[in-house]
């Protein structure tokens, strides 16, 4: 197997994917040495990091367990019936963890070819993605076309993840990795609607990092990544 969803931004220094769906200690080592990652930042939650784990060599790369829980600011992730509850959902997050956004991103703001994924690499790393785009100078339409790239490994993902999950936790009814939930969707609509409300109340995102803690010397890295 391998990480999915994979695929750069920002010049190449950030690298953005999917959980390492089966993958040993051989295929991990190869998978690192191959796109020439120097950290890896892992968004999920411990929980979810025991079900498909990292088989990483002692000191093959930095690895930062950043963890944000997809309910956090949330009234319950049932709630997500349309791509602007999904855009909420992510809004929750910058703004109750400013401080998990900077984190996510300071590896390649310093300089290292970094990997940033979650579960599926849509939800959480598209955040991160996005503001790491916006704050490199992309523009919206790159902003948006990027978040909704990860629709067409979809279906491969959620199969493996729902195998992955029954295998560990056989009570999870096979409903709960069904595509037709918005919740594990990737519309355009999302991401315009995150667009918008981020500029409402954020204004420019290079500033949104900066108060959330990255210097200003981590910045510029990222900018030059």
């Amino acid at each position: 197997m391998a990480v999915l969803n994979l695929r750069s931004l920002a010049g190449g220094r950030i690298l953005r994917g999917s959980q390492p769906f089966g993958m040993d200690t051989a295929a991990t080592a190869a998978f690192l040495e191959r796109h020439g990652i120097q950290a890896v930042v892992d968004l999920r939650s411990a929980y979810e990091r025991a079900i498909v784990p990292w088989q990483l060599a002692n000191g093959a790369v930095e690895l930062v367990e950043n963890p944000l829980d997809p309910r956090t600011a949330s009234a319950g992730l049932q709630s997500i019936h349309t791509a602007e509850d999904l855009g909420e959902l992510y809004l929750g997050w910058v703004r109750a963890r400013p401080d998990w956004v900077a984190e996510s991103l300071r590896p390649a703001a310093q300089g290292k070819r970094t990997l940033i994924h979650c579960s599926l690499g849509k939800d959480r790393t598209g955040v991160v993605s996005a503001l790491a785009l916006l704050a490199t100078g992309a523009d919206r339409a790159a902003v948006v076309a990027d978040y909704a790239a990860s629709t067409a490994a979809l279906p491969t993902m959620l199969e493996t993840m729902s195998a992955a999950w029954r295998l560990a936790v056989p009570e999870v009814p096979e409903e709960a990795f069904s595509p037709s939930l918005m919740l594990l969707q990737s519309p355009e609509a999302a991401m315009e609607y995150f667009l918008d409300r981020f500029g409402h109340e954020f204004g420019d995102a290079a500033d949104y990092l900066r108060v959330a803690g990255l210097s200003g010397s981590e910045l510029d890295g990222l900018r030059r990544s």
